[in-house]
């Protein structure tokens, strides 16, 4: 399409559909039929100003004559100027006129530009081109041909070099135009060859002219099919799109669109006015404002409204969902929504798109058997089919990620005593009390839904650590084990819960509930009232390693690691000195994957070597983008240094990537240590010789011996963040350590870099305690590459951004304690408990500000005030630190007085 055409065509947002403002249909029906008459005439002037502005576009032969065509006014004239300046010499009047009229025309062309698109045949057209192109060119080559003829020798050199760079300035300005282009070169040559009499150069341009005119109806077809073509394409889209804009102002539905975190980029105008605002307003706004989703009617109500935050969350296809609009009206309105997520060319979620339609009247006739068919009549719960459609979803998300969740298998325990002893009616009872506690234990975390007697599903979208799950499992037995009231009686039953995950234990769901059905029965099996995680036999722990093997071999084999980049900030300056480079590996199925569980694995296989030559030189070739002053840290595995090769593959990295071997530092455990002395010291030489940094990593945490550091040419030490976690704390001799470090590596000429320092207290006290070197985030957390070099493109100074102070230590735990208030004693269980505070289970809806004493052991007691409290858990803070152990847990034994130590204190000294 050429460029002055397409500025003229209409524009619309990509991907996005616009159809026209739609009007309430109610209000509509109570329009006068003049006003709705006259609405009808403006819709139909509107969609033939936009067929005529798409006509424009649709015939490729109507824009003959570029705009630009005014620019070959200028390029006459150089090429006039050129002749007359090689010849030295003018043309004669007549020479001189004709080429100042073909100046003036070409220079007219942004007037003919307009004229020619009042003319709607299409021979009219060839006309204004003929006028405007080849009349102007047929002038400039009869005045070229008259000067050669009439003037000096030189002239006809100069004339056809003007003619030949004439043709090629006209062929770039009628680029992508044939048909203008035959009749501009044939113009600018008719004159020459007429001129000159020649009969063979006459009967030449004959012949060319023949074969213009075939070549120019050939393109004149072709161009022809071509604009028939796109006009049945945009009277296609033109109809689809009137045909939405009469969907929508019928009042028969609505569209919606939403961005990929949830917000909404188009709404129809009948339902902005629905909801007492404008379309602007709305947009940018969450998805979900549109509806009332915080409904807390006992029953059923909420269940059919908290299905759509759930099918958001996990990005799958939802299919009239029905959902309470959020309008202003007296009588509750209820909307159908149907949605989609839209994904681009590389899967990468976009948002959603979907429509609706109004509800309410067919809703009040199909709420009940939308009940029955979907949710469990008794207990209000979803039933088995809406839980197996639910957990498909899931797993056919077209995502990998997306397809991750767990699922809970429920039965209770001694269920059917109830029922034997009190009757069913009584144990119906009891189920409607066990789905209420199950559906407030859960949350909206998941789906809860029963499946059939006393059997029960749970199913929790997303990636969730195990420990996470054992606990909502833990809390579900605990729950579902209190007492019950059943007719005034006093009823106790139990739980037992098995676990499968996707996609661990399974990517189908019949695979998911037959391996979380195995898991519930070794739960029974095990002693009931306990979950359990459903477990392959050894044999498919080996399959699954020896996949993990030939996944990871795959990933080297196709690019599939990645280096990421933590820096190292001096603590003086606070100047980024270098980075450490950090192995990651995203694993097509279960994503990133930490290189605690793929290491080792490589380490097996062999893999090591491969692994640790690829980070090198990738790391070295990323270091040649950054700044001279920049250092990387690669780890070397004590595979990696006993290859006698090292020294070359780290020289071979080097020299490929340009760099100065002191910018390379490489890291490494004191395991190295433990092999042969002399081979390790010819390493430590050899690399030496290289010019490179050395490193000696994780200080203290291996075979730690002073003895090698007289010999090992180490330029830096780095302290393991198992030093610096704590040190704040009080009571904590990791500062002292970390003070002796510093102290030895000053001594021995050697940097020293604190790893892990994520707090402003750990920073300052790095600081006081003289370390060189700082890496944790508190400055950054580990980049990918360019991520890293558009960091540095923005200076080397870092600032520390992190909080004061880390959260005391929490020791996980399972301790009963007794609480004292007001002269009665609850008992409760300790979940986890610091220095400051506890989590304890057990007491239900205790306010906030809720003093207790609280007997943590035979000789331990402190006073506690109630934080928080959502259900049966409490947070609890203690008027005083509780005491701590060599290793810095929590100990239930109080210290002894000092009295008693310095009485112990004498008596040592009189004995």
């Amino acid at each position: 399409m050429p460029d002055d055409v397409a500025q003229r065509a209409p524009r619309r947002a990509p991907g996005v559909f616009r159809p026209r403002p739609e009007a309430d249909s109610g209000e509509d029906a109570d329009r006068p039929t003049v006003e709705r008459a006259a609405q009808d005439r403006r819709r139909s002037t509107r969609m033939r100003a936009a067929a005529a502005a798409r006509s424009q576009v649709e015939d490729p032969l109507r824009h003959l004559v570029p705009a630009r065509w005014r620019l070959m006014a200028a390029f006459l004239t150089l090429a006039f100027g050129l002749v007359a300046f090689n010849t030295l010499s003018l043309p004669d009047l007549i020479g001189f006129v004709l080429a100042t009229a073909a100046i003036a025309i070409c220079a007219a062309a942004p007037f003919i530009v307009r004229y020619q698109d009042t003319f709607g045949p299409i021979w009219t057209r060839y006309v204004i081109m003929s006028a405007a192109i080849t009349l102007p060119l047929i002038l400039f080559g009869l005045a070229l041909a008259r000067w050669a003829a009439h003037g000096p020798a030189s002239a006809w050199a100069s004339s056809i070099a003007a003619l030949v760079m004439m043709t090629f300035y006209a062929a770039c300005i009628l680029d992508g135009r044939i048909i203008p282009k035959i009749a501009a070169t044939g113009g600018l040559w008719l004159g020459p060859c007429l001129y000159g009499g020649n009969p063979g150069a006459q009967s030449m341009m004959a012949l060319w002219t023949a074969i213009a005119v075939v070549i120019a109806y050939q393109e004149a077809r072709r161009l022809g099919r071509r604009a028939e073509a796109r006009t049945a394409r945009e009277h296609e889209q033109r109809r689809a799109e009137e045909l939405l804009a009469e969907y929508e102002e019928t009042g028969q539905g609505w569209f919606w669109e939403t961005d990929r975190r949830g917000q909404l980029t188009y709404v129809s105008r009948r339902i902005a006015k629905l909801l007492g605002k404008d379309q602007a307003e709305l947009e940018g706004r969450p998805f979900t404002d549109l509806f009332v989703l915080d409904r807390q009617e006992p029953g059923h109500e909420q269940e059919s409204e908290r299905t759509l935050v759930f099918h958001l969350s996990t990005r799958s296809s939802f299919h009239e969902l029905q959902v309470r609009a959020a309008t202003r009206e007296e009588e509750e309105r209820w909307w159908s929504i149907s949605g989609r997520p839209v994904l681009d060319q590389f899967d990468n979620f976009l948002g959603f798109r979907g429509s609706g339609s109004d509800l309410t009247e067919t809703r009040k006739s199909q709420r009940h058997v939308v009940q029955l068919a979907r949710f469990d009549s008794l207990t209000k719960l979803a039933n088995r089919f809406q839980m197996a459609e639910w957990l498909e979803k899931i797993l056919s998300a077209p995502r990998v990620e997306n397809k991750a969740c767990a699922v809970f298998l429920l039965d209770l325990d001694r269920f059917k005593q109830v029922n034997d002893t009190m009757g069913h009616p009584a144990g119906d009872a009891l189920l409607k009390q066990v789905a209420d506690r199950l559906r407030s234990t859960v949350g909206e975390g998941g789906q809860v839904g029963r499946l059939g007697g006393d059997e029960f599903q749970v199913v929790l979208p997303g990636r969730i650590a195990r420990e996470e799950l054992a606990y909502l499992a833990h809390r579900i037995i605990e729950n579902l084990s209190q007492p019950y009231s059943i007719e005034g009686s006093r009823v106790t039953i139990g739980a037992s819960v098995g676990i499968a995950l996707s996609p661990d234990d399974g990517t189908s769901s019949e695979a998911l509930i037959r391996n979380a059905d195995l898991a519930l029965y070794a739960a029974k099996d095990g002693g009931r009232g306990r979950h359990h995680f459903y477990a392959q036999d050894l044999h498919s722990d080996a399959q699954e390693r020896q996949q993990l093997e030939q996944d990871l071999r795959d990933a080297i084999a196709h690019g599939g690691l990645e280096l990421y980049y933590q820096p190292q900030v001096r603590v003086t300056t606070e100047k980024i000195t270098g980075f450490e480079a950090l192995l990651r590996w995203k694993h097509p199925r279960q994503g990133y994957l930490s290189p605690a569980k793929f290491v080792p694995v490589a380490e097996e296989a062999g893999l090591i070597p491969q692994i640790g030559e690829w980070a090198l030189r990738t790391a070295c070739h990323d270091l040649s983008k950054w700044p001279e002053e920049v250092r990387v840290a690669v780890n070397v595995s004590p595979l990696q240094f006993a290859n006698p090769a090292l020294p070359a593959i780290v020289t071979s990295a080097i020299a490929a990537a340009g760099i100065a071997p002191g910018r390379l530092e490489l890291e490494i455990t004191e395991s190295v240590f433990m092999g042969d002395d002399a081979s390790t010291e010819a390493m430590f030489a050899a690399l030496k010789g290289v010019g490179v940094r050395l490193a000696l990593d994780d200080f203290g945490t291996g075979y730690s011996s002073l003895g090698y550091l007289q010999s090992a040419p180490f330029d830096k030490i780095k302290i393991d963040q198992s030093f610096v976690r704590g040190a704040t704390m009080e009571g904590s001799r990791n500062g002292a350590i970390i003070a002796a470090i510093v102290s030895l590596a000053e001594a021995l000429g050697m940097e020293t870099t604190a790893e892990g320092v994520e707090t402003l207290d750990e920073l300052d006290l790095i600081r006081m305690l003289g370390c060189s070197h700082v890496q944790g985030y508190i400055y950054e957390k580990p980049l990918p590459p360019a991520a890293a070099t558009e960091r540095l493109a923005r200076g080397l100074t870092a600032i520390a951004q992190g909080p004061r102070s880390a959260r005391a230590p929490r020791q996980t735990m399972l301790r009963k304690v007794t609480l004292e208030h007001g002269g009665q004693e609850y008992a409760g269980t300790i979940r986890n408990i610091s220095r400051s505070g506890a989590l304890v289970e057990g007491l239900w809806n205790v306010p906030t500000g809720t003093t207790f004493e609280v007997q943590l052991s035979d000789s331990l007691r402190r006073r506690a005030t109630c934080r928080w409290c959502s259900e049966d858990r409490m947070g609890v803070g203690f008027d005083e630190p509780l005491p701590v152990d060599a290793s810095g847990a929590v100990s239930f034994t109080p210290p002894r007085p000092v009295r008693e130590k310095a009485e112990a204190a004498g008596l040592r000294k009189a004995g």
